[in-house]
């Protein structure tokens, strides 16, 4: 296979409501869609890069750089059979790993077309169905908070994470777990504490969470064993995990219980495979975290979630929890907190170019020539 031209397009789409974690507040999100011409097919991917460094290093500024300047001419032009073959022009390039996440995509797209079978198939999927969960941000008032409990419980909803960090943690999860006493319940961080916070992150042990995300600094595994220790509570890691060698580090030091693959933070979903290889060796539990991806990326995490290993609904909810309106038909739907793997082949859903380039705030098209 040969791909012979890639157009990329910073997308924006407004969010439904705003989302505010510990370190940001969004009201939109721009992400990068690719779209590659190959042995007349045509493949898609999406970078879901972030619009500024405090989750990550990357942005979608720098993922468009990268895409148009390094990655996407790398693979123009070459013949290839295999995601390996495919990433082998690319391999010096070091991290950058949102970017490097929205160009294997598309090989994917264009090797499950090619075969004739949906994604979920060809990465060996077991599901014919994903269990969703839902990610709430903070709110400054709790009765907003417990709204879109009732909205998403009520919709059939597996499991609520929400955000905290320093302020907004004990007595939030303490108001929420008093009005729901049966419900599925974490915790996410996104990096917020230190050591020295162990006696709060203590406390929130009393409360049955199913797990407290990442609450430590993003590119640490040595602090988080030491506060596994002191918790009862399991650690999930997700900042912290790169690479499948990363997952076995932290595993074998006990940072953690649970890991949180994210297609992007991790690459690709062929480095996803084998962070979920590695923990399903060890019995670890994985699910799958989101970017607020627009449906493109929305259904790679789809057919991810369908390998075995991921026994924890995920953050892969449907796109109307975010978007009044998605970049995909039929629009990715949760009908009572799951969501059918696609039958048809790629990635399932197809992007519908109009709302696209409605969309579109920047375009650029590569060629072999350029």
């Amino acid at each position: 296979m040969k791909i012979e031209r890639i157009d990329l397009r910073i997308v924006k789409l407004p969010m439904i409501r705003s989302f505010a974690t510990s370190s940001s507040q969004k009201n939109s999100q721009t992400h990068i869609l690719i779209k590659a011409y190959a042995d007349g097919l045509v493949g898609w991917g999406e970078a879901a890069s972030p619009a500024d460094p405090f989750y990550c290093e990357e942005t979608y500024e720098t993922c468009w750089h990268l895409l148009e300047r390094f990655l996407g001419p790398a693979v123009i032009g070459r013949e290839w059979s295999t995601i390996a073959e495919f990433k082998a022009p690319y391999a010096k390039v070091k991290r950058n790993n949102f970017a490097k996440a929205g160009l294997e995509m598309v090989a994917w797209d264009l090797l499950a077309q090619a075969e004739g079978k949906p994604l979920h198939a060809l990465l060996g999927g077991t599901r014919d169905e994903i269990l969703s969960g839902v990610s709430l941000g903070i709110e400054a008032d709790i009765q907003r908070t417990f709204d879109q409990i009732d909205q998403y419980v009520g919709e059939g909803y597996r499991r609520v994470k929400l955000k905290i960090g320093p302020g907004k943690d004990v007595a939030l999860i303490a108001q929420v777990r008093e009005r729901y006493p049966d419900l599925a319940l974490m915790a996410d961080a996104n990096s917020a504490y230190r050591l020295s916070d162990i006696p709060v992150l203590k406390e929130l042990d009393q409360f049955g969470l199913t797990m407290i995300e990442q609450p430590l600094a993003h590119d640490d595994i040595i602090d988080h064993a030491r506060l596994q220790v002191e918790l009862e509570t399991p650690i999930c890691l997700d900042e912290s995990i790169i690479t499948a060698e990363d997952a076995r580090k932290a595993l074998d030091l006990g940072s953690g219980r649970v890991i949180n693959i994210k297609v992007s933070r991790v690459g690709g979903l062929s480095e996803a495979i084998k962070v979920h290889d590695v923990c399903r060796e060890r019995g670890v539990p994985v699910w799958a975290g989101g970017m607020h991806e627009m449906g493109v990326g929305r259904a790679a995490n789809v057919a991810l979630c369908t390998l075995p290993g991921f026994s924890f609904p995920g953050d892969v909810s449907g796109s109307d929890k975010y978007y009044v309106e998605d970049i995909v038909d039929p629009p990715i739907r949760a009908t009572s907190g799951a969501i059918a793997a696609p039958t048809a082949p790629g990635l399932g859903w197809t992007p519908n170019e109009a709302r696209i380039e409605a969309a579109t705030e920047r375009f650029a098209a590569l060629t072999a020539e350029r």
